[in-house]
């Protein structure tokens, strides 16, 4: 009984160890949301700014008639062959994320076969060390590993990582390029964003009102500003996806240490109860045997 009372003592307080480490997680967790939060806010804010003028030139543009935009990055109809599609999936480097992860990578495989199942090759592109991980240990071959990106955002490192793609992209390697992440929503909610970012459809840009164009002069260069704009937009999509992924992550993993926290807690109760109960049948044992020993003596 003694041996009992003694293991359970240790689960508990390793479990109580156990809890003081989560507790310490979900703090640092806490503390790195709030920076990642305000980081992908002020990206955010700067992302819709370059995505109006993005959207305001190729409307003016587009009035003039699809022909005058001259530029591999834009699709002008809906008769685009597609053979070939590359996707970034974007995971965390590290784990204890709850399903922060396995929900990018489920959603990677699903894209993968629908693609797959409409005779399109599909190649993966990879940030982040657990997808890149899952993806080499079920065979699937991973064009471009970048590890500590997406733990990391630096935006001239993920600038590199895009003109790699972009090379591909115009050189007819590949037809699409897709970004997969999971995104920040609240504090409380993760949401996977899957993105078409090339080719631009020009047929789902909104009409723009003539008296709200920018002015570029001189005309001619229209052509050079919106090659040189397309670059940025693509570009700083896929900086602003990793510091989106990387705000999603920490609420992930703030609430992940949150629930293991309360479990442990659970837990210490559970085993606490069933040391009381062992204590208990021990003291209660040994005033048997006391009183069997006593009758015993007279």
């Amino acid at each position: 009984m003694g041996n009992n009372l003694k293991e359970i003592r240790k689960k508990i307080v390793s479990v109580q160890n156990t809890q003081k480490t989560t507790r310490a997680m979900k703090l640092v967790s806490t503390s790195k949301l709030k920076k990642a939060e305000e980081m992908a806010r002020q990206s955010r804010l700067y992302a819709e700014k370059l995505n109006e003028v993005f959207d305001d030139l190729i409307a003016k543009l587009k009035a003039r008639g699809l022909n005058s935009i001259n530029s591999k990055y834009f699709l002008k109809s809906n008769e685009h062959s597609v053979g070939v599609i590359d996707i970034i999936v974007i995971t965390s480097d590290k784990g204890l994320c709850g399903g922060f992860n396995a929900a990018t990578i489920k959603e990677a495989m699903r894209l993968r076969r629908y693609y797959q199942d409409k005779g399109i090759k599909v190649r993966i592109r990879g940030v982040g060390r657990k997808g890149i991980a899952y993806f080499t240990f079920n065979n699937i071959e991973v064009l471009d590993k970048a590890i500590g990106l997406s733990s990391m955002p630096d935006y001239n490192k993920s600038t590199q990582f895009i003109r790699n793609v972009l090379e591909d992209f115009l050189s007819g390697k590949t037809d699409e390029i897709i970004v997969l992440h999971n995104g920040f929503k609240n504090m409380l909610t993760q949401e996977l964003k899957s993105r078409k970012i090339i080719p631009f459809d020009l047929n789902d840009c909104e009409e723009v009102k003539k008296d709200d164009f920018i002015l570029i002069e001189p005309d001619d260069e229209e052509d050079k500003v919106l090659e040189e704009l397309a670059e940025k937009y693509f570009e700083y999509n896929m900086y602003y996806a990793l510091i989106d992924s990387l705000a999603a992550e920490h609420s992930a993993r703030m609430q992940a240490m949150d629930a293991a926290t309360n479990n442990a807690g659970e837990l210490v109760k559970s085993l606490t109860v069933s040391y009381n109960k062992a204590r208990q049948e021990a003291i209660t044992t040994e005033l048997v045997e006391i009183n069997a020993g006593v009758e015993a003596m007279k």
